[in-house]
C-alpha cells in the first residue's frame, strides 16, 4: 500500500520577479517496515560475501556518498565506491550489527548504530573492528538503495558488556 504525501513548495523566481510562486506537489510514499529496512543491511552484508565489488556497488544510488571505515577519501560516484570495495573485499569482510536505530520517512529510511566487522589479513588471520555506521536509503526505481553510507572505527576501546542477568 502506498501513502500519498502532499507538500507545499515555494519556488524562488529570478531577480526580475519578486513574488514567490507556490505549487503543490503530490508524492507517493512507499510503505515499508523496520524489518524490511533491517534486512537491507543483511542483503548488503551477503553481497560482501560474494567478494564481487559490482554486486556491492549495485546496492548504491548513482549519486551515493560513501565515507568508508578504512579510507580517508570520500567516495561520491560508482567508480570511486567500486574502487573502495575492490580493496575492502580483499579482507573478506563480514559484519554483525551490535546496536541500531531505524527511522522511516517518505521514500527514505535510515539505519544507524554500531557494528563489528571481522576482517582477514593475507594469511587468513581474523581481526575484529568495531565501528559506528549510518546508512540512508532511498526508494528509487522500485527498490531501496543506499544514498549515503558512513562508517568509522570507534575512537575508544570496546569493553565487554556484562550480562545484566548475572547481577
Amino acid at each position: 500500500m502506498k501513502q500519498l504525501f502532499s507538500a507545499l513548495f515555494i519556488v524562488v523566481m529570478t531577480a526580475a520577479t519578486t513574488l514567490p510562486v507556490q505549487a503543490e506537489v503530490t508524492m507517493t510514499c512507499t510503505k515499508t517496515s523496520v524489518q524490511e529496512i533491517a534486512a537491507l543491511f543483511d542483503h548488503w552484508n551477503a553481497s560482501l560475501a560474494t567478494l564481487d565489488p559490482d554486486k556491492v556497488v549495485a546496492l548504491y544510488t548513482p549519486y551515493a556518498v560513501l565515507l568508508p571505515t578504512l579510507s580517508n577519501k570520500p567516495r561520491t560516484n560508482y567508480e570511486e565506491i567500486r574502487d573502495y570495495f575492490v580493496h575492502f573485499l580483499e579482507k573478506k569482510p563480514q559484519g554483525k550489527i551490535d546496536f541500531r536505530i531505524i527511522k522511516i520517512g517518505c521514500n527514505s529510511a535510515s539505519d544507524t548504530g554500531l557494528y563489528t566487522f571481522t576482517l582477514h589479513d593475507t594469511k587468513g588471520r581474523a581481526q575484529k573492528v568495531s565501528a559506528r555506521y549510518s546508512y540512508v536509503y532511498e526508494y528509487l526505481n522500485d527498490q531501496w538503495l543506499i544514498e549515503h553510507h558512513h562508517s568509522s572505527a570507534l575512537p575508544e576501546p570496546v569493553k565487554a558488556h556484562k550480562d545484566s542477568r548475572n547481577h
